[in-house]
């Protein structure tokens, strides 16, 4: 009974609608505030678009030990080889508490023309989601030939298996990737972002 009050709860604050707070959000955000503000609202957009995409998300994400959004912020690149975004990870528990994060991936076959960069992770294990969270992490070739599909990489669900108790779901201006690419991606801690003191923006 408690299992289920606790999915029900979590399940309405993921439908909060967005529209509330749009004009609070300052689309060029400066201060840590305006950071954590943006992202968020980034985050909701993102899962508004995956939950139209694949329903079933929506409750693979809720019986997770957590789940991270991610988005990048170089919208224009041309000739760019390297892109950077920002994300939050939020962790399924009581206090659902969030960290946000920066990554960066470099690399011709990512960064030359990618305009759109939105990643959902699902975290089946709090091991992985620990280090996720205080290690950081970056992915190798490997996780992308296990995103490919087919043997021990392909997810049972819609989402893919990228590594050992994370499965992501890769949005793109198309609609929902059958393949997610994550080669030379890394993710780490946003210290300016979560008001860790002393910290300036970088």
């Amino acid at each position: 009974m408690k299992r289920k009050l606790f999915v029900f709860i979590l399940l309405l604050l993921l439908m909060v609608d967005i529209a509330g707070y749009v004009n609070k959000v300052n689309m060029k955000p400066q201060t840590a505030e305006e950071w954590r503000t943006y992202i968020r609202y980034r985050r909701d957009e993102v899962l508004r678009d995956l939950y139209k995409a694949e329903p079933r998300a929506r409750w693979e994400i809720l019986r997770a030990k957590g789940y991270a959004v991610f988005m990048n912020l170089n919208v224009n690149l041309i000739l760019a080889s390297v892109t950077g975004g920002r994300g939050v990870v939020h962790e399924n528990g009581i206090f659902g508490k969030e960290t946000f994060m920066r990554m960066a991936q470099g690399g011709v076959g990512f960064g030359l023309g990618v305009k759109d960069f939105r990643t959902v992770f699902i975290f089946d294990d709090w091991a992985v989601l620990n280090k996720f969270l205080n290690s950081g992490w970056q992915f190798g070739a490997e996780a992308d030939a296990a995103a490919k599909g087919g043997g021990a990489g392909a997810a049972a669900s819609g989402a893919v298996a990228v590594a050992p108790g994370l499965r992501v779901y890769q949005l793109t201006e198309n609609g929902l990737a059958l393949q997610a690419t994550v080669h030379g991606t890394k993710f780490w801690r946003d210290a300016y972002v979560n008001g860790d003191k002393g910290v300036q923006e970088n």
